[in-house]
């Protein structure tokens, strides 16, 4: 979903007020939620007025608008940015696995999980991230991690992509009780052994080499 048009009156001081704005709300979203933050709570961090924010986002269903495009546009920055810092020699399915895990942690994708979250039981949230969620589907983690976003060339590809990708944002969200290291990496290396045998470069066997 691109960033639509805004209205001829708009002034670089507008822009950059809009911006704090749906930065300060993406943050909200994620620290203390969705619903604890109102509109009140997001003028007063961006250091405005509610009538001063009601004027660039007259409504709720505006201001979500705004921050997904935002959240797009913070996700699409960073997976850029760890495209450039790969490692010479790196794996590449390897190095996008571990990408995306640091990537889950940063704030525009804790504000996305916690709008899925609420899209369940709101149908206006729902209609308003649907569009975001189906675009991330079909690219998956992005051109710059193509280690696993060209995977969806074959059925066996895709899988090994919905593998990683699908239990790296389940872990994400619901988290261990204890051990959270330890159980965590043991399933972060699992995950790149399976990716690996379905992208046909290793054995079953490798899934849990004895030793």
């Amino acid at each position: 979903m691109s960033a639509k048009p805004r209205p001829a009156k708009d002034t670089p001081k507008s822009l950059k007020t809009r911006a704090r704005i749906l930065a300060r709300a993406t943050e909200l979203f994620a620290t203390v939620g969705y619903h604890e933050a109102g509109n009140a709570v997001i003028a007063e961090a961006a250091g405005l007025t509610r009538g001063a924010m009601l004027y660039h986002f007259p409504t709720r269903e505006a201001l979500v608008e705004g921050v997904v495009e935002h959240i797009q546009r913070e996700a699409d920055r960073l997976l850029e940015s760890a495209a450039r810092t790969r490692p010479a020699g790196a794996d590449v399915a390897e190095h996008a696995i571990d990408t995306y895990w640091e990537l889950l942690h940063e704030t525009p994708l804790v504000a996305l999980r916690e709008l899925q979250a609420v899209a369940r039981t709101d149908a206006g949230v729902a209609e308003r991230i649907a569009g975001a969620l189906s675009a991330f589907d079909r690219t998956g983690f992005g051109e710059p991690l193509s280690g696993l976003s060209n995977a969806a060339a074959a059925a066996r590809l895709q899988t090994g992509r919905d593998l990683a990708r699908f239990l790296l944002e389940g872990l994400a969200q619901g988290g261990m009780t204890f051990d959270d290291e330890a159980r965590t990496g043991q399933l972060l290396a699992v995950v790149k052994r399976a990716v690996r045998v379905l992208n046909r470069k290793g054995e079953a066997a490798d899934l849990w080499p004895d030793g």
